[in-house]
């Protein structure tokens, strides 16, 4: 790591998930990080990229990258089928990694991710920016301090408009090199913020269908979930909505906690205004005082990168980490096994699971491997 406050970063992949990174991300925390390179093996966009955001190198090849002695941190914007092999060989040369979602395609290279940060000085930081904004933390504290009282349903709505122009780029709507579809790639994030708020699921029952597209991967599902307190969670996730929309509603014994975004412009969940409508109004007092003295923080990528400088140096816990990712993706693995087989499935799921190895449709794993 440098010996300076200020982490040198390399992006690897210049679409436009790389576009948020630093738009709404590190270019806000000057003081923090410097990004020295950009990777990606379009030569025109990786050109574009050090362009339009004045990197100072852009190569092609991951090796460049990681043969740069001052770089500290390398964030994987590229197609999900290539994180593993990415982070791995980025963990062995020494770096610290911040990773996309979804970060693989299985449980078992999930738990060779967590051996190979072991090994190495470097660490992994899964990126689920949703997490993070005043609101959202005004929700969790109200749950976690005991004052919402017990839970009893949950909703959790995902509804996003994908068409051809989406699809046209070659390694989306295939279960090898996207991994899957709209619960994978578009509500991940929304599902990952309802276990972060109530705990870890125990159980799941799933159906899902491609209706909106002409493509491998799914892009309408419905979920219901059993939690591990003992309270039920529903959700739903398409890709076929003419109005986009994120929308919870957590109905505990003394609040009701709702949440909803429309659009692209107001889409980040972690921001306000959340809303919390108590049983009485001495509850409402309470809530209140509880989230009166609670200051206002950046958001989304901002902030996850801010708390993810601070904890490398300072050698602290990371605001989000392997293990958080390994729940997100124990979640989607058992959506899809109970889809593919139309039966509920319990969590967690373990080594001994037949699903393990990832929940890829047979006829996808080898082309997968192939891939990865």
């Amino acid at each position: 790591m440098s010996t300076s406050r200020k982490l040198n970063v390399a992006i690897i992949g210049c679409g436009w998930v790389s576009d948020w990174h630093l738009r709404d991300g590190l270019a806000h925390l000057p003081e923090q990080f410097a990004v020295l390179a950009c990777c990606d093996p379009d030569p025109g966009k990786r050109q574009d990229f050090a362009r339009r955001y004045g990197v100072p190198r852009a190569v092609g090849e991951i090796g460049e990258v990681l043969a740069i002695e001052d770089v500290d941190v390398v964030t994987i914007c590229t197609p999900p089928s290539s994180h593993y092999g990415l982070i791995v060989q980025a963990l062995a040369a020494g770096k610290s990694v911040v990773c996309e979602k979804p970060l693989t395609s299985s449980l078992e290279l999930v738990d060779r991710i967590i051996e190979a940060q072991a090994r190495s000085p470097g660490r992994v930081m899964p990126i689920f920016q949703n997490r993070f904004g005043s609101g959202v933390a005004r929700a969790r504290h109200i749950i976690q301090s005991g004052l919402a009282g017990r839970p009893y349903l949950a909703t959790v709505e995902t509804a996003k408009l994908r068409g051809s122009d989406y699809y046209a780029v070659p390694w989306r709507g295939k279960f090898a090199t996207e991994l899957g579809g709209v619960l994978l790639t578009q509500a991940i994030h929304n599902h990952d913020l309802l276990v972060w708020l109530l705990g870890p699921v125990a159980a799941v029952s799933a159906y899902t269908t491609t209706l909106v597209n002409p493509v491998e991967t799914e892009d309408c599902a419905a979920a219901s979930l059993v939690m591990r307190n003992g309270s039920l969670a529903t959700l739903a996730a398409t890709q076929g909505s003419v109005r986009e929309l994120a929308r919870f509603r957590l109905c505990f014994e003394h609040v009701v906690i709702e949440r909803t975004a429309y659009d692209a412009s107001s889409a980040r969940p972690g921001d306000e205004p959340w809303h919390f409508i108590p049983a009485n109004d001495r509850i409402g007092r309470e809530i209140d005082a509880l989230v009166a003295g609670m200051p206002a923080t950046s958001s989304g990528f901002v902030r996850q990168y801010e708390l993810f400088h601070e904890a490398l140096i300072n050698g602290t816990d990371l605001p989000v980490t392997l293990e958080d990712a390994r729940r997100s993706l124990e979640l989607i693995t058992a959506l899809y096994d109970s889809a593919e087989h139309g039966r509920p499935v319990t969590l967690p799921i373990d080594g001994a699971h037949p699903r393990y190895g990832g929940w890829l449709p047979s006829s996808a794993a080898a082309d997968h491997r192939i891939c990865r």
